[in-house]
């Protein structure tokens, strides 16, 4: 699957709506409720210790935990911020933010701080990035667990070859203009509700997913290999430039298949790597 089967087309075309902030889906509710923060920045660059913040935006949903229902918008917080260097073209033309827009804004980082205090968890679509950026200015922020719509969800399984937001959005059947914060937290929020997956929405399994202990798996003791190297990249193990090894973030439940699949892979039969667990408010820390 593609694009999801509830799209109608018009003479081989798919309508593309339009998303829309997200609202209260329930008048009242007796069930259990959870805060979620869905977060979104822009910054100067991809580099976390060097680059800056030049957005920064996310809304606080309170959900019914058991169908992942709207309860309420709790909260919301956007703002600009001018970096220490101006801003490179690249960016403006990635994000449409200019130096003008910036000029003199600057993120209120105790407000920020009042407002994520009380969430559950915080939500980014590719948490690592966002997390780091995020975690180097609020004082809450690296308290809390953070969750990761592309690794807390299993979107492959639901039939989507690619997790790009953008392209998860259009599959979905909406557009947002994308790349500016406040948009995409809002488009985040309308994949984790999407009618279509009507009682198992994919809000649902990143709250089941965020509480859950994840495993470091290390490539250790590597009899290095080129047809190996790939067979392991091609597994999802990646490469971690400042330490040297190949490693790999898994569940706790997959822990097994991975030591028996380096143990036929790279080991020659017996497992000879490590790994370490990652408790749920550590995750995603770089």
């Amino acid at each position: 699957m593609t694009f999801i089967n509830s799209l109608k087309e018009d003479d081989g075309k798919i309508i593309l709506k339009k998303n829309k902030p997200p609202s209260a889906e329930l008048i009242i509710s007796y069930e259990k409720s959870i805060l979620v923060c869905f977060l979104d920045t822009e910054t100067t660059g991809v580099n976390k210790l060097n680059d800056q913040i030049i957005e920064l935006a996310f809304k606080v949903v309170e959900f019914e935990e058991s169908s992942g229902k709207i309860i309420s918008i709790k909260c919301q917080y956007e703002s600009f911020n001018q970096p220490s260097k101006s801003i490179d073209n690249k960016i403006t033309t990635l994000t449409g933010i200019n130096n003008e827009m910036v000029k003199n804004k600057e993120i209120d980082w105790s407000k920020v701080d009042s407002l994520l205090k009380d969430v559950d968890f915080i939500v980014a679509h590719n948490a690592r990035f966002d997390r780091a950026f995020v975690d180097r200015h609020s004082s809450i922020s690296p308290k809390k667990i953070w969750a990761c719509s592309i690794k807390d969800i299993d979107w492959f399984s639901k039939g989507f070859s690619n997790q790009k937001q953008e392209l998860l959005c259009y599959w979905h059947g909406f557009y947002c203009e994308a790349h500016r914060a406040m948009n995409d937290v809002d488009a985040l929020i309308q994949l984790m509700i999407h009618p279509y997956y009507d009682k198992n929405r994919p809000i649902l399994e990143l709250i089941k997913n965020a509480k859950k202990i994840i495993c470091k798996i290390l490539v250790t003791n590597f009899p290095y290999d080129e047809q190996k190297k790939d067979m392991i990249k091609s597994q999802g193990y990646k490469w971690n430039t400042k330490e040297k090894i190949w490693y790999k973030e898994i569940f706790q439940k997959e822990l097994e298949f991975e030591k028996n699949y380096l143990s036929e892979t790279v080991y020659d039969g017996q497992f000879r790597g490590s790994y370490e667990e990652i408790n749920p408010n550590e995750k995603y820390k770089s």
